[in-house]
């Protein structure tokens, strides 16, 4: 019998870049408290990641088991890091969240200072909770999402789906494929993976991402063993969860708007393998840095990209996030009505940003499988938003909710990560994989790959965690 998270899973497959196995097993039962199938989507997102990697395995003539543990993968989704005698930064700037608007609910969106100085510049109050919620309350949310978006912020009126769907924008979204492929090169492909090492060693992913989606993306490629280098501008933080998505990175901070800095990105870009960045429509363009150059530099590097609202409609080069997303195209106003609150109830993890790194992943993999088959380079465009559409054909079921989690589903190894110890949840995947290196802050080392096998760049970096073998 067909399950959600198999029809969902079917979807993600069907979208692939080359053919993938579908011999995949979802197993475990219980689901997170939502409107939509999130527990599902977790299983169906990793299981595609974990069957586009057997994918690029069979061509080496490897062919592992995929099986995923569907209440794994809904923690996962939550939050993958269990500090032991810490705490993380708060996730949310004191100021970010709903409020009431004269006519319906908006969030803001303020963890980044500046998106946080253009909310208040329209509002005209300082950062006080209370000061912002008399100012919110004056504005029709509609209005004042406008003026926020226009000023450089972020904010999401909450609509209903009907509204969304009506609307140019969400007609344009349900419009594009889950998965966008464009053919921009071609020639022998540059990755051999190899049997008896990490499924992904000694692929060369240049990650310029920012929280979550792409983070979560680039953490699973580097759990299976690729030299991930996270590039970030000198004023980026992102505190609360950072410790959550660099595990098995390395960082450093390069400022795109210099000469030198466009330089260096340049000579990292030559050498990748993979290119990851959630740049918006024309952004690249505007630092200098656009695809003809990018195919000059590099003709057979494969790129995955996203953004929040879609590649087409109106709404394609507006700042989002995974909580404003789910206000625009109707989640929280559905979880609103299925639970009978008096505000916005947005899913219980940000299930966007996660299933959308995960399909970002196997989006990569697929196009690795692609290349080595057929010498095609491919570029993979996926959304927010998107994704928000292939959930929202999947009403949450009545099934039992999802047992707690307990210390049994802890991996037995310790993480000693820069801000202290850490056990992570389990692995979902049926593959054990771990990387060399445990999470650190980022700017932990130089834009530079590694030098050789087994060399973690500069001293800035933590200890590094034993390798553990795995299965394939």
């Amino acid at each position: 019998m067909s399950t959600p998270a198999a029809d969902m899973l079917g979807q993600i497959l069907d979208g692939l870049a080359a053919p993938t196995p579908r011999d995949v097993s979802i197993h475990g039962t219980g689901s997170l408290p939502a409107a939509f199938a999130v527990s599902d989507l977790a299983g169906a997102s990793i299981a595609a990641a974990g069957a586009a990697l057997a994918g690029l395995l069979q061509t080496v003539g490897i062919a592992p088991a995929v099986a995923v543990d569907r209440r794994l993968a809904s923690f996962w989704f939550g939050g993958s890091l269990q500090p032991e005698g810490w705490s993380p930064p708060p996730p949310w700037d004191p100021v970010a969240g709903d409020y009431e608007a004269a006519d319906g609910w908006i969030r803001l969106h303020t963890n980044a200072p500046r998106h946080r100085d253009a909310a208040l510049t329209v509002l005209g109050v300082p950062a006080l909770r209370d000061a912002v919620a008399d100012a919110v309350a004056r504005w029709p949310a509609g209005a004042l999402e406008d003026a926020i978006v226009a000023a450089g912020g972020c904010a999401a009126a909450m609509r209903s789906a009907d509204e969304w769907a009506a609307g140019a924008a969400g007609t344009a979204v349900a419009a594009e494929p889950l998965i966008a492929w464009q053919r921009v090169g071609a020639g022998a492909a540059a990755f051999d993976p190899s049997p008896g090492r990490k499924p992904l060693q000694g692929l060369r992913v240049l990650d310029m991402t920012r929280v979550l989606a792409g983070p979560v993306a680039t953490r699973l490629l580097a759990l299976m063993g690729a030299d991930v280098l996270r590039i970030d501008p000198p004023e980026w933080e992102e505190l609360g969860v950072v410790p959550e998505v660099m595990m098995g990175k390395r960082s450093a901070r390069v400022d795109a708007r210099s000469l030198e800095g466009r330089e260096r990105i340049a000579r990292l870009f030559a050498s990748c393998h993979v290119f990851v960045h959630g740049y918006r429509p024309g952004a690249l363009e505007d630092l200098g840095f656009g695809g003809s150059l990018r195919r000059s530099l590099n003709p057979t590097a494969i790129e995955v990209t996203l953004d929040a609202y879609g590649w087409t409609g109106p709404w394609r080069g507006r700042r989002g996030f995974d909580s404003l997303v789910q206000m625009s195209t109707g989640i929280a106003e559905a979880g609103m009505r299925r639970f009978g609150k008096a505000r916005p109830t947005p899913l219980p993890v940000q299930a966007l940003d996660h299933a959308t790194g995960y399909l970002m992943a196997a989006a990569a993999l697929s196009a690795l499988t692609r290349q080595r088959t057929s010498g095609e380079t491919m570029q993979a465009r996926l959304s927010l938003a998107r994704t928000a559409a292939l959930l929202m054909g999947y009403l949450s079921c009545e099934e039992a909710a999802m047992a707690p989690e307990t210390p049994a589903d802890s991996d037995a190894r310790t993480e000693a990560t820069f801000w202290g110890p850490a056990a992570r949840i389990a692995a979902p995947l049926t593959v054990d994989l771990w990387p060399e290196r445990p999470a650190a802050p980022l700017e932990s080392d130089d834009a530079e790959w590694e030098a050789r096998e087994g060399s973690h760049g500069s001293g800035k970096r933590s200890a590094s965690i034993p390798m553990v073998d795995h299965p394939v």
